[in-house]
């Protein structure tokens, strides 16, 4: 095929490999690019493997927008902003708190996009092959000590205002849960239509191995930027420039520095979470096991369980923390997991925008460059919604989900 008609995917996450592959089973000529191997660079590597079919609400809210202080590391919370960056954080914490006054209409524009999450994956995973990697087996919600109870109840609630279903947890899950943190009570709801992966790596790799074996070819490659025209898109990279027909930029936290001489805005943030593997551990029950007071989640992955948390707006490329991981290794101790200091550990940042919508479009200013990242903590999550998405928009087709509230154009 013609060299103009290539289409160049720039980031291998999990996003970007889910867009080559739609891209390549359509017979498109894909060219895909990133500096790592397919899912080793970014995120994706140490997601937690949770399909959050039940995350309908972008996070920024007039509760979490007054009430955030609890959540800082300095006072054990999740939540950490390092002083060095406040200064520069402000502006995007600006633009968060005006979403949280927003939250109503921009959940009407990304929980459509959420809700048809888990077939989606399913669907995308069973046309190449590869089923084995999804389980749909739902999602647990504990709360130890003090009013369980009442804080359940309060979740239900939340949940039924959404449509989004749930029930009981088993009161053996809860004992067992109780037991094991010693805990003087619990409570617990079960999530049937969430469903959780065995490995996202492996999903990043099976969707690049399958666009591949439609054609798709795979550079390694640092993409430095981009410069479009009436012929095509010239991508300029860390061994010299690469012509393609058009391009879709996928490229996660570092995505904004391609769309800025376009003219286009991106707020980019990394909220870099943490994760610890526990090899060999059993899990508690067969499905991803969310800790709400203590922000953990714990999911059963092949050979080990994973627990993640943390939101650290500490930049891109700033060296782990290690307080993180001995913090997350702590808790899952006093949670009664046998988690060793020597247990593998690993740091990556999500891409967030401020108002917690993704960022999906097409260049105005250059046609031929298109885009999709800023998926925050659920880019597994709306990978396949994803691709379907911008395989549509690539066609010149209408998506079957309206993603025109999350095109850059808000941020001009």
């Amino acid at each position: 095929m013609a060299e103009q008609e290539t289409i160049a995917v720039i980031g291998a996450g999990v996003i970007g490999s889910a867009v080559a592959c739609a891209l390549a089973r359509e017979d498109r000529p894909v060219l895909l690019m990133d500096r790592a191997a397919p899912g080793e660079a970014g995120a994706s590597f140490g997601n937690a493997g949770h399909i959050a079919t039940e995350l309908l609400e972008p996070l920024p809210s007039p509760g979490l927008l007054f009430g955030f202080w609890r959540e800082l590391f300095a006072f054990g919370g999740v939540l950490d902003i390092p002083p060095r960056r406040v200064l520069e954080f402000l502006p995007w914490a600006a633009r968060f708190a005006r979403a949280a006054f927003r939250r109503e209409a921009n959940t009407r524009h990304l929980a459509p996009f959420v809700r048809p999450a888990v077939p989606a994956l399913v669907e995308m995973l069973g046309e190449i092959g590869r089923a084995d990697l999804i389980r749909q087996q739902g999602h647990y919600e504990v709360w130890l000590n003090g009013d369980v109870t009442r804080r359940a109840r309060s979740q239900a609630l939340a949940m039924q205002r959404l449509d989004v279903p749930t029930q009981p947890a088993p009161a053996e899950l809860i004992e067992s849960a109780r037991r094991a943190a010693r805990a003087t009570s619990a409570a617990g709801l079960y999530f049937p239509a969430c469903a959780h992966v065995v490995d996202p790596l492996e999903v990043v790799r099976a969707f690049a191995a399958a666009a591949t074996a439609r054609g798709a070819q795979f550079m390694q490659r640092e993409v430095r930027a981009l410069r479009a025209d009436d012929s095509g898109v010239q991508i300029l990279t860390d061994a010299g420039p690469v012509a393609a027909g058009s391009a879709v930029v996928c490229a996660g936290a570092w995505s904004a520095p391609l769309l800025a001489p376009f003219g286009l805005k991106a707020p980019l943030e990394a909220a870099r979470g943490y994760h610890v593997q526990m090899p060999g551990a059993s899990p508690l029950v067969d499905a991803p096991l969310l800790y709400c007071d203590a922000n953990i989640l714990v999911t059963p992955m092949t050979g080990r369980l994973r627990a993640t948390s943390f939101m650290e707006f500490a930049g891109t490329d700033a060296p782990p923390d290690p307080r993180k991981p001995a913090w997350l290794r702590a808790r899952l101790r006093d949670l009664g997991y046998a988690c060793d200091d020597s247990s593998p550990g690993w740091v990556g940042p999500r891409p967030v925008l401020p108002d917690y919508l993704p960022a999906m479009g097409r260049v105005a200013t250059a046609p031929k460059v298109l885009y999709a990242f800023g998926h925050q903590h659920i880019g597994l999550t709306l990978c396949a919604v994803t691709a379907r998405a911008m395989a549509a928009l690539v066609a010149g087709r209408r998506p079957a989900v309206d993603i025109s509230a999350f095109d850059l154009k808000r941020w001009s």
